[in-house]
């Protein structure tokens, strides 16, 4: 079977699969793992201005490893799931110091960086290295899921193992750089989430889901739960044109981006903050909104404090004035990102 497999897929991948993404180009372990870790949740035409970006200013991976932390957010800034670039950023110092500047080449050594699992080392390995590795993202599962007609969650462990035995199974000894990269074109370009181009198909012969009429109905979907709301007040000190920001901590949501500062609703601002900007004026600039991560709502309520001086040092670290005239230098959450341009438009 995985003869026969693989072959199907190599021949559609050598007429249709993608082999123009900037990734796919000056092919290293380096290129192929930042595109890797960018594409996870998000869409390859999302992902393409990023990664140039990223590239031109970090070429290398010591590059990356010898830039702040604040650069490398700054440059993810609208990506989403910050944690993915602060991983990046750590296991970038360990390439530098643990393995002198060189990728390492083994897949216990690749997954044992921060941020990477089994599917992405399989992906770099197989995708720049040549090494026959399954991979597992969510285009693969997707394929894997129909033509074996696997009910269930991926999410789902006896799933997931299920799902790894057979990507196992059909990955082919040689050209698994192509067949890796043609799985996930397959599942990105033809058997899609809605409205799979099966007729198109090499797998269509013996697609199980295909036989059946059922495409739809794999992989099975996530349990479904409300998600809670949660309610913040951002409290945006604005003067001259300019406003505060604070680093948000390490670890959470958001961890090292810089932020407004937040308080529960009803709750009074901070005597340091009151202390700080003195005599001001709440403006009603920027309409509350709803953010929506993963697990829940978040509600936001912008309140525009304005203040007529700057005061000429702040005492607090991780504090910092930046103006609306001028591009971030440090990286923002996109909530924190859509309050900027509003305010920008209003003043």
């Amino acid at each position: 079977m995985q003869q026969l497999f693989s072959d199907r897929i190599l021949t559609w991948f050598d007429e249709h699969g993608r082999k123009h993404l900037p990734w796919q180009q000056d092919i290293s372990p380096y290129r192929v793992w930042v595109s890797e870790i960018m594409l996870q949740q998000t869409q390859v035409t999302t992902v393409v201005p990023y990664f140039e970006r990223f590239m031109a200013r970090f070429p290398t991976v010591v590059a990356l490893a010898n830039a702040p932390q604040d650069d490398v957010l700054q440059l993810w800034t609208g990506l989403g799931y910050y944690a993915r670039a602060r991983n990046l950023h750590k296991a970038a110092i360990c390439v530098r110091d643990v393995h002198q500047g060189v990728f390492p080449d083994t897949l216990e050594q690749v997954m044992a960086l921060p941020g990477i699992g089994r599917s992405t080392a399989g992906a770099i390995l197989s995708i720049a290295g040549g090494q026959s590795h399954p991979i597992l993202d969510g285009n693969v599962k997707r394929v894997l899921a129909r033509y074996f007609a696997i009910s269930g969650w991926p999410g789902a462990k006896s799933v997931e193992t299920s799902l790894w035995e057979y990507a196992t199974e059909l990955t082919p000894p040689e050209r698994a750089n192509h067949y890796t990269q043609a799985m996930m074109d397959m599942g990105a370009t033809l058997c899609t989430r809605s409205k799979p181009k099966c007729d198109a198909c090499p797998l269509q012969t013996d697609c199980v889901a295909y036989a059946q009429g059922k495409q739809t109905d794999y992989p099975g979907k996530k349990p479904k739960k409300a998600l809670p709301v949660k309610q913040t007040v951002m409290s945006v000190i604005l003067c001259q044109r300019a406003v505060l920001l604070q680093q948000r901590p390490q670890t959470g949501i958001w961890g090292g981006l810089w932020s407004f500062f937040e308080r529960e609703p009803g709750a009074a601002l901070s005597s340091q903050l009151r202390q700080l900007i003195g005599e001001h004026e709440s403006l009603n600039l920027v309409e509350p909104f709803r953010h929506t991560f993963s697990h829940y709502h978040l509600d936001i309520q912008p309140e525009i404090l304005s203040c007529e001086r700057v005061p000429q040092q702040l005492s607090e670290p991780g504090w910092r004035w930046v103006s609306l005239d001028e591009p971030l230098e440090v990286g923002v959450p996109t909530p924190v990102t859509r309050i900027l341009k509003a305010l920008g438009s209003n003043l």
